[in-house]
């Protein structure tokens, strides 16, 4: 019996269960599973838009507002000049089409690079209870591009922001398909306090995360 073997047999030992799962056991865990029941959640009477923002801020993000999808390269472009990061970027397929030119931007869609310094990204939703950003992987998101770049801009429509974390994975499920190989859920600039409880930015991924919001 291994180590994790072990520590799994303890466990059930403790919970006064037999060594091996019984039959009722395991489709109760199923049926538990396949009703995807709602855990406990926040009181909401706060508006997700006013609420997101303040989360997302108090998490060191920056955030800014476009009224249409096509008002996004000008905000980004703003965006970079104000912080001098230059005018190079990567971005997801979805976003090949803005028109980035116009603004001086010059921006591939591809996956990110080691030297990739700026990375454009949307978001499949916010979360409004705690300021995150909710992502999925797939062929036409790679996380590569808000994972190693310095600055991550993300990208998201006001009318994906949902008040909790399991609104966000309700909404996932209502979506249909398979679920993604990989989700990630983005709450600020990467950050550690290892080192003599110092909190420092950027340790395991973007310095930055400017979010803009569509709509």
């Amino acid at each position: 019996m291994s180590a994790r073997e072990r520590m799994l047999a303890l466990i059930r030992e403790r919970q006064g269960k037999p060594g091996e799962p019984q039959p009722e056991e395991i489709e109760a865990v199923r049926s538990h599973l396949a009703s995807h029941p709602r855990n406990a959640a926040p009181r909401d009477a706060w508006d997700p838009l006013t609420r997101f923002r303040e989360r997302a801020l108090s998490l060191a993000s920056t955030v800014d507002e476009a009224a249409a999808q096509s008002d996004v390269p000008s905000r980004v472009a703003a965006y970079l000049s104000d912080r001098e990061l230059g005018s190079r970027a990567v971005c997801w397929p979805a976003l090949a089409e803005l028109d980035w030119t116009r603004w001086g931007l010059q921006v591939e869609a591809r996956s990110a690079r080691g030297d990739d310094f700026v990375g454009i990204t949307g978001a499949f939703c916010a979360i409004a209870e705690t300021g995150t950003l909710m992502t999925v992987s797939g062929a036409a998101s790679p996380p590569s591009v808000s994972l190693l770049p310095e600055t991550h801009i993300a990208v998201v429509a006001r009318e994906r922001i949902v008040r909790s974390m399991e609104d966000a994975w309700a909404l996932l499920r209502s979506d249909g398909g398979a679920m993604p190989r990989a989700v990630s859920f983005i709450s600020g600039p990467s950050r550690t306090a290892d080192i003599e409880q110092t909190v420092t930015l950027g340790a395991h991924g973007p310095y930055r995360v400017h979010i803009v919001i569509v709509g």
